[in-house]
């Protein structure tokens, strides 16, 4: 999706937010960003089964967060931040247990995730696997959510920062920690380096 087609899908989220069609923004949301969100998430689970089941519980975050979202970043910045969430919880919650939602939400909710996990999933599977991505593997997962979100994704700094933060940052912390992590980028690419350079030996 190129810049204007993604401006274009934010002010019609924004819009549905702001005449409180939520249900309407929940969806054009998932349709539009899901895709993208489903291949990060493929790209930084083991399997394909972790990957469907953080896109579920990603999907129910934006349905249960997206009424108090203060639009202090983008709603892209912001799904990002809600899928490398929901991996979190993933990992530590071998029960996999999903937040309660009502049975008439859930079912339409659930439906559109199939959806849009099937149709994404048919295009992630015929890109074949490059060698920087199997590379990647091999990073530590929040280095891979550096390189997928500056390199892949070409997220801002800034935007960056808010993502991979623990909780929201005050303006003036964002700065600071997205020179920091533009620091780590560096770092980062020279290991991706080494490890290229151990493979070839």
């Amino acid at each position: 999706m190129e810049g204007d087609d993604r401006t274009r899908l934010e002010d019609t989220i924004r819009a549905h937010c702001d005449a409180e069609r939520f249900s309407e923004a929940v969806t054009i949301a998932v349709r539009g960003f899901g895709p993208e969100v489903l291949g990060y998430l493929v790209a930084m689970s083991k399997n394909e089964t972790d990957a469907n089941d953080a896109f579920s519980l990603f999907c129910e975050d934006v349905w249960r967060g997206l009424p108090r979202f203060r639009w202090a970043s983008s709603f892209r910045t912001w799904a990002y931040t809600l899928a490398r969430h929901a991996l979190f919880r993933l990992s530590r919650d071998p029960e996999r247990r999903h937040p309660k939602i009502p049975i008439s939400q859930s079912t339409q909710l659930a439906e559109l995730a199939v959806q849009v996990r099937t149709t994404a999933m048919l295009a992630i599977s015929a890109e074949p696997k490059s060698r920087i991505a199997v590379l990647r593997e091999k990073l530590e997962p929040d280095d891979r959510t550096l390189l997928i979100l500056r390199i892949d994704r070409r997220l801002a700094w800034q935007e960056i920062a808010r993502v991979m933060a623990e909780e929201e940052l005050p303006a003036a912390e964002v700065t600071k920690a997205a020179a920091m992590l533009r620091k780590r980028f560096e770092r980062v690419k020279e290991r991706l380096r080494k490890l290229a350079t151990e493979v070839q030996e």
